[in-house]
This record gives structure tokens, C-alpha cells and sequence, in this order.
């Protein structure tokens, strides 16, 4: 799950490639969701194996209120740190 710098808005998405999926959200290369929103936080991840696993887990993620969604979140990441760092990104050095 990727949000903006004040947490207003949330993103999720699967990807078979995190940290380079994050780079180029960090980066904003090419239109969309998170450029147009200014996703550039990473705030929760969850490692899946399977890709089908992962799509059925991120469809039923997508369902959720925002609530249930924060809650999540807050379990692993209570004040909504950037966890960046803890796939292999150097944050500092994105430009």
C-alpha cells in the first residue's frame, strides 16, 4: 500500500517487483493513480509468493472501508512510517 505525505489517500497494488514498483512511484514515471495523487509512501506490504494469491489478496483488500484498511496498516506501521528502507531503497538518494 502506497499513500500521499499526509495520508489522505491510499493506494494498493500487486507486483512481482516491489522495490523497483516503489521507485517508480517515487519517481512518478508515467500518468496515472499514484502521480496524479502524489503516492510516494510505502506504508504496508505483504510478501506472497503466488501471484494468483497475491491478486485475490489485493482484490479483497481493495473491498475493505477505509477503516478496516487503516487498521491493517496500523498493526504493522502505527505512526505510518515510509518503510522504503526495509525492501533495499535508499530514499535519501531517489531524485
Amino acid at each position: 500500500m502506497m499513500a500521499n505525505v499526509n495520508d489522505s489517500v491510499i493506494y494498493i497494488g500487486v507486483t512481482g517487483n516491489l522495490p523497483k514498483r516503489v521507485m517508480e512511484h517515487r519517481l512518478h514515471l508515467g500518468p496515472g493513480f499514484t502521480s496524479r495523487y502524489n503516492l510516494t509512501k510505502l506504508i504496508y506490504y505483504e510478501p506472497i509468493e503466488d501471484i494468483l494469491s497475491a491478486i485475490e489478496r489485493e482484490k479483497q483488500l481493495k473491498r475493505w472501508s477505509r477503516a478496516k484498511k487503516e487498521q491493517l496498516i496500523e498493526r504493522q506501521n502505527p505512526r505510518w512510517l515510509d518503510l522504503s528502507h526495509e525492501i533495499g531503497l535508499d530514499i535519501e538518494n531517489l531524485k
